[in-house]
């Protein structure tokens, strides 16, 4: 029988790890017992790889003679090595021998990075970016409105929240990072007037309207409020549809994924509950009962269907302007969609976060799931591959939510205990996300804030994905930050500059590094030292830097706070709306700060 350690080292739980203060913290017995039940393992080394990730012209030797069924259906045969006219993708090989089969996936090995690239971007909260013509929250006709004044402006881009979709229910679930699913959108940022038909129904959706637009009149966001206007609004349209061949073409695209989620969202507001505690023939998307609640609730599916279609249509007009760097969150809610679609590939029992720090004593539980790394690996990769995929839909790049959980992820088991490290197979990860990124032509950028072991970084500039450097966070002047990387002074998570500036947001040690390696001076008014700092970022070799809307507004609060309930968190409005922008003196100056 194999020992507990090596069993645990065998399925990529980790002995340990370094803490920020760089003492060894060992994972317990318990704990580690705990995550192995969690990946169903028994007292054997886990399963050999059904997935072989390789890098095109790289050799590869294949022990006999092998048929390759490739992705787009052709049949090819290969011994000793690879047919060097295989393309890119994802194919199947199977061993002649003895008929084993496998996942092949050939990859690029890096990500898209235009060696020309060096531009700028503002930050964008789509949330709070309201116009005079939103219903209490900005949407996909603001993002486009941004877009188009931005691109005056000479921007590169614009780096825009998560816009995955929620639970469909309320309270509407406030943080763009817990979604119910990852490969759809958020129906609350679509623009009603803009829908197909809404000219048409003008009259009767006015009131619906007028109080929509009231919303905007507090600036704390009020989701539940918003949504069940546009719902109402948005079925009124729906039962007047008559079709369309883009919808077509869109479902015919989407397939069976959205089908699944939109099936998810009828079951939901069918039962009023968590997916767990449905019916039990309702538990898994494969289900005959399933199948047969489609059928009856055709109507009710087709909506959620017809709702994704119109926000990839709004959110592509948007991107004609200019295209958005997108985020993807590290993982989903538990009682989401993702999580019932995807439930056969992820841990159960298990949510994600982060191991004690100074930042957090007692250490994070993010409450969020993410894939188990045997299954992935067992099933080609494919939630990861499809999860991507849809982020890069209509995107100049992805921004990537904790990037270092490509190399690892701090488990933590249901029920409280400490937690501990998995490893994830980072090459054949980083492999699907170069193919991915190579399709959408799209720019990756790893967020890799906080503790990171010494060769991720390495291995993500090797494989071009841009690094992300804050001011708040680094010991050095914006000259000597890395070429491949994106500059910004803050996140959603942390102080704004005028927090900071004005100490309504106060800590001692961003301000010494904004006074030291951000040129402010005191004295200086939140503009001054916004443009000096900015102009510091500019001048700095990282080929993309990015300021938030609240920066150049003077906003002193935060988005973000994390750890805590705060009801503004995710939930202030800027405090002007984005007709205004323009006209905005602070605005403008610092867009000329930061063009390159």
């Amino acid at each position: 029988m194999i020992g507990r350690a090596e069993l645990a080292s065998a399925w990529g739980v980790e002995s340990g790890y370094h803490a920020i203060s760089g003492d060894w913290v060992p994972t317990s017995d318990e704990t580690a017992d705990r995550l192995l039940h969690a990946m169903g393992a028994r007292d054997q080394g886990p399963p050999s790889s059904a997935t072989l990730v390789h890098r095109a012209g790289d050799p590869l030797q294949l022990p006999g003679e092998h048929e390759i069924r490739t992705e787009d259906g052709n049949v090819l045969r290969a011994e000793a090595c690879l047919p060097e006219d295989l393309p890119l993708g994802y194919h199947r090989i199977r061993r002649l021998a003895d008929g084993e089969e496998r996942h092949l996936i050939l990859t690029p090995g890096h990500c898209h990075l235009p060696d020309d690239l060096r531009g700028w971007a503002w930050a964008v909260q789509l949330y709070a970016a309201r116009s005079r013509a939103s219903w209490g929250i900005g949407d996909l006709a603001d993002l486009r409105e941004l877009a188009r004044w931005g691109r005056r402006q000479g921007a590169t881009t614009l780096l825009v929240n998560p816009l995955h979709a929620p639970l469909p229910t309320v309270p509407q679930e406030p943080s763009p990072y817990f979604p119910s699913t990852r490969l759809y959108r958020n129906p609350l940022y679509l623009r009603v007037e803009e829908v197909p038909g809404a000219e048409r129904l003008a009259s009767e959706l006015e009131p619906l309207a007028r109080a929509g637009r009231g919303l905007n009149d507090e600036r704390e966001i009020d989701r539940d409020r918003a949504w069940g206007l546009k719902d109402a609004a948005l079925r009124t349209l729906y039962d007047a549809f008559g079709g369309d061949p883009g919808l077509d073409a869109y479902l015919r695209r989407e397939g069976e994924a959205l089908r699944d989620y939109a099936t998810f969202c009828a079951i939901t507001r069918e039962h009023r509950a968590p997916w767990r505690a449905w019916p039990e023939e309702l538990r898994h998307p494969r289900g005959a009962a399933v199948e047969r609640f489609r059928r009856v609730h055709e109507h009710e599916v087709g909506y959620h269907q017809w709702l994704q279609w119109l926000l990839d249509r709004q959110l592509g007009e948007a991107a004609r302007e200019l295209p958005p760097l997108t985020d993807l969150a590290v993982g989903v809610d538990p009682d989401g969609a993702d999580a019932w679609l995807w439930q056969d590939h992820l841990a159960p029992g298990i949510s994600v976060g982060a191991p004690p720090d100074p930042f957090a004593p007692e250490g994070q539980d993010w409450s969020v799931q993410a894939f188990d790394p045997w299954k992935m690996s067992r099933d080609g990769y494919q939630p990861f591959a499809r999860t991507v995929r849809a982020a890069l839909d209509h995107a100049f790049g992805l921004r990537l939510d904790h990037v270092m959980g490509l190399f690892r992820l701090y488990w933590v088991p249901t029920g409280g205990g400490p937690g501990g490290y998995v490893r994830y197979p980072s090459s054949d990860l980083l492999g699907v996300l170069a193919l991915e990124s190579m399709r959408a032509k799209a720019v990756v950028v790893g967020e890799d804030l906080g503790t990171v072991e010494d060769h991720v970084r390495e291995e993500l500039s090797h494989r071009r994905v841009l690094s992300y450097r804050l001011l708040w966070f680094e010991d050095r002047s914006p000259a000597d930050y890395p070429r491949d990387a994106l500059a910004a002074l803050t996140t959603h998570d942390l102080p704004t500059l005028s927090g900071i500036w004005t100490g309504a947001d106060p800590d001692p040690a961003i301000e010494k590094r904004l006074l030291r390696y951000g040129g402010a001076r005191l004295g200086e008014s939140v503009e001054e030292a916004a443009l000096t700092a900015y102009a510091a970022l500019a001048a700095s070799p990282c080929r993309l830097v990015a300021a938030p809307l609240e920066d150049a507004l003077e906003v002193s609060e935060r988005p973000n706070r994390p750890g805590t309930r705060e009801a503004t968190n995710w939930s202030l409005a800027l405090p002007v709306p984005v007709e205004e922008l323009e006209a905005d003196g602070r605005t403008a100056d610092l867009a000329r700060t930061l063009r390159r």
